[in-house]
C-alpha cells in the first residue's frame, strides 16, 4: 500500500473522529455545573464508613474497586502490546551503548537532586494516597518519572538497572495479581469480592482504610513497573540509537 493510499484512507477517518470529538466537546456542561447526586452521596458516606479522608481514593479502591481492577489490567495489556511492538529482535540490545553525558556539572547536580526529590514525593503520594491527595496511580507515575531522570542527567548505563525485564515483569505482575489476590482472599473468607478484611482503622492515619492501603500499593507497583518498561523500550528504539556518539560509531 502506497503512502498516498494510506493518506486517502486515513483522512475521512480523521474527519469523522474530529467531528465526533467536536460534537462531544460542544455538549459538555458549563464549568461548575454538576448534575448528579453521586458525588454528594460519596462525600457523606465514604469517610465515616471507610475512614479514608481522601474520598476519591475511598471511591476508587472500595466503592468502585472492581472498575479500578479493570483499569489496572487495561494498563497491563496496553504495556504488553507496546512492548511487543517495540521489541527489538535484531540483537542490537547486546551492543554496548556509549551515550553522551551532560557537560554541565551544575545541571547534573540539579538533576540528581530532582531524582531524590521525585522519589520522595512519589513514595509520599503512594503511602498517604488515601489520607491526603495522591494515590498509587499518581505516585507510580512520579516514581517512574524520577527514575527516568537518571537517563536524562546521566547516560544509558546509569538507567540500565531500572530497565531489567527480569525484575520489572514480576513486579508488574505482582501489582496486577496482588489486587486480584486481595479480592480472592475476601471470597475465600465467605464475603463478597474485595470486601475489607483488615478493619477500618483510625481516620487520618496510615492504618486507616483497611485493604484500601494494600490495593493502593499494588497499583503503585503495577504502574511504576509498567512506566519503566515503556520508558526502556522507547529509549532503546527511538532515542539511544540516535545519540551522537552511537551514530558516529
Amino acid at each position: 500500500m502506497t503512502r498516498r493510499v494510506r493518506i486517502a484512507l486515513l483522512t475521512p477517518a480523521l474527519l469523522w473522529l474530529g467531528g465526533l470529538f467536536a460534537w462531544a466537546i460542544a455538549g459538555l456542561p458549563g464549568f461548575g455545573d454538576y448534575r448528579g447526586p453521586y458525588g454528594y452521596v460519596l462525600n457523606r458516606v465514604v469517610v465515616p464508613l471507610r475512614h479514608t479522608t481522601n474520598v476519591v481514593m475511598g471511591t476508587t479502591f472500595d466503592v468502585r474497586g472492581i472498575d479500578t481492577m479493570g483499569e489496572e489490567f487495561i494498563l497491563f495489556a496496553a504495556v504488553l502490546g507496546v512492548t511487543l511492538l517495540l521489541r527489538d529482535e535484531s540483537g542490537s540490545k547486546e551492543v554496548e551503548r556509549h551515550t553522551r553525558r551532560l557537560r554541565s556539572d551544575a545541571v547534573r547536580l540539579m538533576g540528581v537532586l530532582m531524582v531524590g526529590g521525585g522519589l520522595l514525593v512519589g513514595l509520599w503520594l503512594v503511602a498517604f494516597g488515601y489520607v491526603t491527595p495522591g494515590g498509587g496511580f499518581q505516585g507510580g507515575v512520579v516514581v517512574s518519572g524520577a527514575i527516568l531522570l537518571l537517563y536524562v542527567v546521566g547516560n544509558h548505563r546509569d538507567y540500565r538497572p531500572f530497565r531489567d525485564e527480569h525484575v520489572l515483569d514480576p513486579l508488574e505482575g505482582l501489582g496486577a495479581g496482588g489486587y486480584v489476590m486481595v479480592g480472592l482472599a475476601a471470597l475465600a473468607s465467605g464475603t463478597a469480592f474485595l470486601t475489607n478484611l483488615f478493619g477500618s482503622g483510625k481516620s487520618g492515619t496510615l492504618l486507616s482504610g483497611g485493604s484500601i492501603g494494600v490495593l493502593n500499593w499494588t497499583s503503585a507497583f503495577a504502574v511504576t513497573a509498567a512506566m519503566l518498561l515503556l520508558f526502556a523500550h522507547f529509549l532503546e528504539t527511538y532515542v539511544v540509537p540516535l545519540e551522537p556518539e552511537d551514530a558516529a560509531a
